[in-house]
């Protein structure tokens, strides 16, 4: 899964615009290289622990309790970011700021959306083209 996140905390990381992310099964994900420093804020339940390079700082990676089957990969520290492609979808447009863009033709979620069989729906706005948060 490729994505796009608008909630507050990766604006908080990226310097206020969303933060693009490639999911990627826990089972076959591994550091290559060294042992990044984790962080978890802790402020709300489920908050992701977020992973940095210890040698510059740069954030790696996202695990959540929410999707334990999951890691988010910050689109940046890929050797090659064209291999991201664009966004399949984006996430937490509920929180947005009039500035943000929408990509065209790219579901859109009020949060992140659940699991098939989830007893919880996600909630999906229209991203007929790319338009600003309202």
């Amino acid at each position: 899964m490729r994505g796009l996140c608008y909630c507050r905390t990766c604006q908080a990381i990226s310097g206020g615009a969303g933060n693009l992310f490639m999911a990627v099964d826990t089972k076959s994900f591994q550091f290559t290289r060294g042992t990044p420093r984790s962080f978890n804020k802790n402020d709300r339940p489920g908050s992701p622990t977020r992973h940095f390079c210890e040698a510059c700082g740069v954030h790696l990676t996202a695990r959540s309790e929410r999707a334990p089957s999951a890691v988010l990969i910050k689109v940046g520290t890929l050797d090659n970011p064209s291999v991201f492609e664009g966004p399949e979808l984006v996430t937490w447009t509920s929180e947005m700021q009039k500035f943000h863009l929408l990509p065209r033709d790219v579901p859109a979620h009020l949060e992140f959306p659940r699991p098939k069989g989830s007893d919880r729906r996600a909630t999906e706005v229209p991203s007929s083209g790319a338009t600003n948060a309202s």
